[in-house]
Order: C-alpha cells, then sequence, then structure tokens
C-alpha cells in the first residue's frame, strides 16, 4: 500500500477519515424523492463518479441503467436540468462520454444535441475519450505547483512510459494535467479516477502506481 494518503474512501474532492457506501455516495437511497437530511433533491447521485472498472458495451439507455437515469432526472423540476447528472452516469459506466452517448442524451432531455455537446466539451471533468483503467490526474496549479507537481506529473509520465494525455499500451494508465482539483490544503493532489491522493511526492510514485496494477483504488 503507497504511503501517500488518500483520505478520501468516495469520490474526489471530499476528505476526511470515514468510510462511505457506494449507496451512500450515490445517494441511492433517496433516489426518486428529496433527501431526508435536507439539501436540494437533486445534490446526491449527480457527482462525477468513476469506478476503475468499465462497461463500455453496456445498453446506458435501456434497462436497469435507464431506469437508473430516469430516476435521478425525476429530482428536477425540469429534465433538462439533470444534464450534468446524465453525462456523470455515463462516464461512471463506460469511462468516457462519446458522441453517440451525446445524442441520446439529448434525445432523453429533450436538448439539441449541440446544446449538449457543448456541455459536455466546456466541462473537463467529462472525458470526450476513453481513457485508461487508471486517470491519473495531477494538479499542477499554484499551491501544487509550489509543492513540487511539476516533478510529481513528470514522475508519473517517466515511470509509466507514457507523454501527456496517452494511455499506456496495456490500457493501464492515462496521465494528465488537472488545472485544479481544490486541495491547495494537501498539495501536491493526484485525483486518480474518483479518488484523491494527498501530499504526494516524486518519491511515492513508485508505490501508488504498484498499488494501482494490484487492483487497489477501486
Amino acid at each position: 500500500m503507497t504511503k501517500a494518503p488518500f483520505a478520501n474512501p468516495g469520490w474526489a474532492g471530499n476528505t476526511g477519515d470515514f468510510e462511505l457506501t457506494e449507496s451512500e455516495i450515490r445517494g441511492s437511497d433517496f433516489v426518486g424523492e428529496r433527501p431526508k437530511s435536507g439539501g436540494h433533491a437533486s445534490g446526491a447521485g449527480a457527482m462525477p463518479f468513476m469506478f476503475r472498472r468499465r462497461e463500455p458495451d453496456s445498453e446506458i439507455f435501456r434497462g436497469e441503467y435507464l431506469e437508473r437515469i430516469e430516476k435521478v432526472v425525476s429530482r428536477y423540476p425540469d429534465k433538462r436540468a439533470a444534464l450534468l447528472a446524465a453525462l456523470s452516469i455515463v462516464q461512471e459506466i463506460r469511462g468516457h462520454v462519446g458522441h453517440a452517448d451525446m445524442r441520446e442524451v439529448a434525445e432523453l432531455l429533450d436538448l439539441p444535441t449541440a446544446h449538449v455537446r457543448g456541455v459536455a466539451t466546456f466541462y473537463t471533468m467529462y472525458n470526450k475519450r476513453p481513457v485508461g483503467l487508471n486517470l491519473v490526474q495531477v494538479c499542477t496549479n499554484i499551491s501544487c505547483s509550489l509543492m513540487g507537481a511539476d516533478e510529481v506529473f513528470r514522475g508519473f509520465l517517466d515511470h509509466i512510459g507514457v507523454q501527456p494525455g496517452e494511455t499506456s499500451d496495456d490500457g493501464e494508465f492515462t496521465v494528465v494535467e488537472a488545472e485544479c482539483l481544490a486541495a491547495c490544503g494537501f498539495a501536491t493532489c493526484v485525483q486518480i479516477n474518483s479518488r484523491y491522493y494527498e501530499n504526494v511526492s516524486a518519491e511515492d510514485i513508485p508505490d501508488i502506481v504498484a498499488h494501482l496494477r494490484s487492483g487497489g483504488g477501486e
């Protein structure tokens, strides 16, 4: 196990010493109704969520997946407002949001395809092409940069043997530079799929990569 801490057992951006179940993270307990704990009904289950495992050939817009999307859509007074949540579910299952997916989402939400494509391409959190099983995003913004982010980014590239944005031959890793992961207190921060690895230094990289190759990070 890598010594680099990842205090976030659930989704990126949420830190702390706790354990959350997948159901609690997604808020599936509250699907179709306002969370009993309060807050906006659309909050739960709308977070970008990315598993290491992928189901690229799944029929997302039929059966149980469609039922899940429709339940999330039901939280919004106007279904077109569920666009980000719908795109996030697509990415969670496939690992990226392709052009065909954008057309399906547009049809489902009664939106122009161009609008869906514009939103999906605006937000960097949506992958517009397939990525490795482990999407490594190294924050190189100011706080992380001061703490050696450039060395960390270069270290991942060299250790895995890829160029920025490139996927390794075995399909395990894609390494990209992130503009800001909003974790300035834990610089250098590295997001790998849905988890934050905090206080990462170049020396931690071999352990992190070995941990991920062994199936860690699920």
